[in-house]
């Protein structure tokens, strides 16, 4: 039964801990700096936060005393001779299917550490790192040290190796609005999905490019984009451009994956080698940013629906819970505790999890909300938490 929940918010890192009559927040820590990220890993308890300094950048913290300190560590950096194709923000009169312009290059600098993933038991200092503007590092010394992932890096779909020249194929990878805020419109990895049964077997998600996979530990990867559909490109099939907002595999089966898309829920059955859509719009199940699967039961999963691009709130000004208990097939909406009416909450991509029966969810709004029962009923941990980024169990 899990025993806390890790909150990375607009102000820092809030941990909340299960003591006898309920559930308690401790004092702030990282007080004042965006929290993007927060969890706890599973191996030796260490608990990581992705700070995101406005001032000095991108850090990653780390407390080995279940929070009662935190250590920050040295940035994670591009090596030299890193660049990537430069992407701008679309215009109202832009045109996806026009000629490109010539690329144009820039030198590659961490804006985001936006999602952490940690390696299986047997690789105890293993650890991923996904980053705007669309690169992974990898860890094998519990954090103290980072490599570039080159092989992704310089893929055929986002243009090749440019750190030998021009680039030599289409860039396929677009930008994701979540780094507007960096000045930049420029790519994401927002998800890793690491394989508990074969470490070398890899998911990575990219807002907005689509899902990738790797077999061999990171030295080869294709694209894992059948059956997804992009409603706002010219072919909504099309092997890259896809916008997946958090992408989650089930832990006992994890050939069983969930997607929240921005154009819908998408759930695989055979490890994301093919994708069906099972969004139910007219029981208000589509848009969305975050999705949680079960850990046993790989046709469970849990979305908080929301309205779509410019509204970006709950559905009608009301906020609830959707579960389908059987692959996409059905879902079933639950509202018990949760405001029918002027509520105005988001909840971001990694703002909801699930743990045993326990599922948890924050929102942009700082409201967080706790169900003990699959997410059947709600109670509320609090009204005035600064807007929370990411929620997971410890």
């Amino acid at each position: 039964m899990a025993q806390m929940i890790l909150l990375g918010t607009r102000k820092g890192t809030i941990l909340v801990d299960r003591r006898a009559g309920g559930w308690r927040a401790r004092p702030i820590g990282h007080a004042g700096i965006p929290v993007c990220y927060a969890a706890r890993d599973p191996r030796d308890g260490t608990l990581w936060a992705s700070l995101d300094h406005g001032h000095w950048g991108p850090k990653l913290s780390r407390s080995r005393d279940g929070g009662a300190s935190w250590q920050d560590l040295s940035s994670l950096k591009y090596p030299q001779g890193a660049r990537y194709i430069v992407k701008y923000l679309p215009t109202p009169d832009f045109d996806p299917a026009a000629p490109a312009a010539q690329p144009e290059y820039k030198d590659a600098t961490v804006y985001k550490i936006w999602h952490l993933a940690f390696g299986p038991a047997d690789q105890p200092g293993r650890l991923y790192a996904g980053t705007i503007p669309g690169g992974l590092f990898v860890s094998d010394d519990g954090g103290d040290s980072w490599e570039l992932n080159r092989p992704l890096w310089n893929h055929d779909s986002r243009g090749g190796d440019l750190s030998a020249g021009a680039a030599t194929s289409e860039n396929r990878w677009f930008g994701t609005p979540a780094s507007v805020d960096y000045g930049v419109f420029e790519p994401g990895i927002h998800s890793v999905v690491v394989d508990p049964r074969d470490p070398r077997h890899l998911h990575v998600a990219v807002s907005s490019a689509g899902v990738l996979e790797t077999r061999d530990g990171g030295h080869s990867w294709v694209g894992r984009n059948r059956g997804m559909l992009n409603d706002y490109l010219p072919d909504p099939q099309a092997e890259w451009g896809h916008d997946p907002h958090c992408v989650v595999a089930c832990a006992a089966q994890p050939e069983r994956m969930w997607q929240q898309n921005h154009c819908g829920v998408f759930h695989s059955e055979d490890g994301a080698a093919t994708w069906r859509k099972v969004s139910q719009p007219e029981e208000g199940v589509h848009f969305g940013f975050a999705i949680a699967a079960d850990a046993g039961d790989g046709r469970v999963a849990w979305v908080v629906p929301g309205q779509a691009d410019a509204q970006r709130m709950a559905i009608g000004g009301g906020l609830f819970v959707a579960r389908t208990d059987d692959g996409g097939k059905s879902w079933t909406a639950f509202r018990k505790g949760l405001p029918q009416e002027h509520a105005y909450d988001l909840v971001l991509r990694h703002g909801l999890d699930a743990a045993d029966d326990c599922v948890c969810f924050g929102s942009s709004t700082g409201n967080v909300y706790l169900s003990e029962d699959r997410g059947e009923s709600w109670t509320c941990l609090g009204h005035h938490f600064p807007p929370v980024y990411s929620v997971r169990f410890g």
